[in-house]
């Protein structure tokens, strides 16, 4: 399973028990380098996943279940979904699951992730606040209405929602990362100040400081991209790495005035598959924005 929590920006839920032998593959890829790229073979879903899938779908229609049994086992098959990009068969199984338990924060902060990618910012907004009234201590569902406000241009509420999530953890490079990226929209020279001071309190042996190190001015975009080969665990950790930077660099390249650069870092950002990272999902939602692109609302309706 992905380390996602609390140290990756997407919180989820711990998958059933029955289920966590069969998530203990992962997808292989291998990597190459082209013209100064770096260029992974996109992700493939492993087959316990979709074994996974196919045996939560074979209890939900088989099995006598409890109401609350049942909303679980449609928010764990949602999960699987969203991790695979299977999002609209995703958001229907988080409805299903709020249908049956209206009082699942999880299920709301994954119904609010997929109004942002969609664009109805204002149900996103309702979703979060329905996540934080019902579990004030869900810190993601903080940076979840964050990003939602920051693609409304709410900016000044965005970094209210931001400045908390890293509270929570002021050691954690992304949602460093995230406060920067709002703060700059407001004031680009208060933000490089107060990113450059957030900085120094960051493990430095950790992958992602270079990611900050770079957005302050430290190191060049080439070792930026050199660093991803560091210490790498294998060919999946590759993957999730360029998910990340490919990204960052994107929104760097845009905010210098370079938009072709910024969209062919974007489509690199979705040429790695990880669906589930949050680099990924609004990857496609930055470059509608840059080709000014309607983002109007897709339809989300209840089963």
């Amino acid at each position: 399973m992905l380390k996602k929590m609390p140290d990756r920006l997407l919180r989820r839920a711990a998958p059933l028990a029955l289920l966590v032998t069969l998530l203990g593959g992962c997808a292989t890829t291998q990597s190459a380098t082209t013209g100064g790229w770096l260029t992974p073979e996109p992700l493939a879903v492993s087959y316990r996943t979709e074994l996974a899938i196919a045996r939560l779908t074979e209890i939900l229609y088989r099995a006598e279940l409890s109401e609350e049994q049942s909303a679980q086992l449609y928010y764990d098959r949602g999960v699987m979904y969203d991790s695979v990009g299977l999002r609209s068969l995703a958001r229907l199984d988080f409805l299903r699951a709020l249908r049956l338990k209206p009082d699942m924060a999880d299920a709301y902060n994954f119904v609010g992730i997929h109004h942002t990618v969609s664009g109805d910012f204002d149900s996103a907004y309702e979703a979060f606040d329905s996540a934080l009234e019902l579990a004030p201590e869900h810190e993601f569902a903080y940076l979840n209405r964050g990003i939602a406000l920051y693609y409304a241009g709410k900016t000044e509420l965005a970094v209210g929602d931001f400045e908390r999530f890293l509270a929570l953890k002021p050691t954690d490079a992304y949602r460093v990362i995230w406060l920067y990226l709002a703060q700059s929209e407001l004031s680009a020279e208060q933000a490089q100040q107060q990113l450059q001071q957030r900085a120094l309190i960051l493990d430095q042996a950790e992958w992602s400081t270079n990611i900050v190190r770079f957005l302050a001015g430290e190191m060049t975009e080439s070792a930026l991209l050199d660093s991803v080969m560091q210490d790498l665990s294998g060919p999946q950790l590759l993957a999730e790495r360029l998910c990340e930077v490919y990204f960052y660099l994107a929104k760097w390249h845009e905010s210098k005035q370079q938009p072709e650069q910024a969209l062919e870092y974007y489509k690199k950002v979705l040429a790695t598959n990880v669906f589930e990272f949050v680099e990924h999902r609004y990857a496609r939602l930055e470059m509608a924005r840059l080709r000014g692109e309607n983002t109007s609302p897709e339809g989300f309706d209840e089963p």
